[in-house]
């Protein structure tokens, strides 16, 4: 099992990052990565803290991800595979280091601050052997699967609307202004880029809704507002939608709504009928067709079929969420991994968010900023 555990490199996510602690636990759910080396921090000194703090040799942790690139891909063990859990930013000078070297790319969204870095870190990946997933971890969560099943089989018929919310109330108050690490670098557009809210949860919003639906988007329009005096970046997003096909959309995304932590709600309605998921309840998929009685779905009830049940670990009854959904991200990845281990590829029911995905959720921002600063005016996408 530790032969065959793929070995994983961490840029970003020291002391005090919390996201860097959601990746390593995701990683390490399902036992098939050890993490061994990393650039946990921009300074030397700070990454080594982070490194012993983690129990890594500190000849495998380094204060620059280019030095880290460069050697362990000289190395006889090197890492196989890199999560990027940086700033923004910093997402794709990361990321094109390692896939130069071969090495699988495991990123954090969205892909990258700005529309021009992610078309570029496309180019960069064209040209790589390695895999690059990007960690849309709610496209983990077993109802989620099982919506997108549904749909893909035709149970709901032709869709028509598609509405996804994701509000949260952490930003309501100048919370970069007092130093909170979290806070400072997400509402700062030289590291988050133009997209305040719009990007660091409207992404997940809007890529949970074509990942359910199966739609692709044409074009939309938005008013994006920064409601806390002094704050650089929106903290509220309204968007319209219209997707390829017909379907119409709505999207609303929020960090200055008061009572809401973590309420991403996605509904889609087709001509026979009607599916809801909210991530605050994840086990449980509401499923209503046409003319008859909402049927509740659960996890590992009556109703679930075989994409929710190759996710799912624990018993009926026993709540799986955030981290669980996170981690079949990285088992799908790491799926992905071994089969190029041995020059294959994954089954086909192995579904991860990858560049592309990525692609799309950066353009989608785009289109929202440029169709704001037009006051609503409708943006192709």
């Amino acid at each position: 099992m530790t032969e065959g555990r793929i070995r994983l490199g961490m840029v970003g996510g020291g002391r005090d990052a919390f996201i860097g602690g959601v990746h390593r636990i995701a990683a390490r759910l399902d036992d098939h990565y050890e993490l061994v080396a990393g650039a946990f921090s921009s300074t030397e000194e700070k990454s080594l803290a982070s490194a012993a703090d983690l129990g890594i040799d500190p000849k495998r942790a380094y204060g620059d991800f280019r030095q880290m690139a460069i050697r362990e891909a000289r190395l006889k063990d090197g890492i196989e595979a890199v999560a990027i859990v940086t700033p923004n930013h910093m997402h794709a000078p990361v990321a094109k280091e390692f896939l130069r070297r071969g090495i699988h790319v495991i990123c954090d969204k969205p892909l990258t601050a700005t529309l021009a870095d992610a078309k570029s870190l496309v180019r960069a990946v064209e040209r790589s052997d390695a895999l690059f997933v990007l960690t849309h971890n709610y496209t983990g969560y077993p109802m989620v699967r099982q919506a997108r099943e549904m749909i893909a089989n035709g149970d709901l018929g032709d869709i028509r609307v598609v509405q996804v919310e994701y509000a949260q109330d952490w930003l309501s108050t100048p919370l970069e202004t007092t130093g909170q690490k979290q806070a400072e670098w997400r509402t700062d557009p030289e590291r988050t880029g133009a997209g305040g809210a719009i990007g660091d949860i409207g992404t997940h919003a809007y890529n949970l809704a074509c990942f359910v639906s199966g739609l692709a988007l044409e074009s939309l329009c938005a008013d994006l507002d920064s409601f806390v005096e002094g704050r650089k970046v929106d903290d509220n997003a309204h968007v319209m939608l219209r997707f390829d096909g017909g379907a119409k959309g709505m999207l609303w995304c929020s960090q200055v709504a008061p009572g809401n932590e973590n309420a991403l709600t996605l509904r889609i309605y087709g001509a026979k009928g009607g599916l809801e998921w909210t991530q605050e309840d994840p086990n449980r998929l509401w499923y209503t067709p046409l003319g008859e009685p909402k049927r509740l779905i659960t996890r590992n009830g009556a109703g679930a079929g075989d994409a929710a049940a190759r996710l799912s670990r624990v018993p009926p009854g026993h709540p799986e969420g955030y981290l669980e959904g996170f981690a079949n991200i990285y088992s799908e990845a790491a799926a992905a991994i071994r089969a190029r281990r041995d020059g294959g590829t994954p089954d086909g029911d192995v579904v991860y968010p990858d560049i592309h995905d990525g692609l799309a959720g950066v353009a989608f921002v785009d289109a929202c900023v440029k169709s704001s600063r037009r006051k609503g005016g409708w943006v192709n996408v």
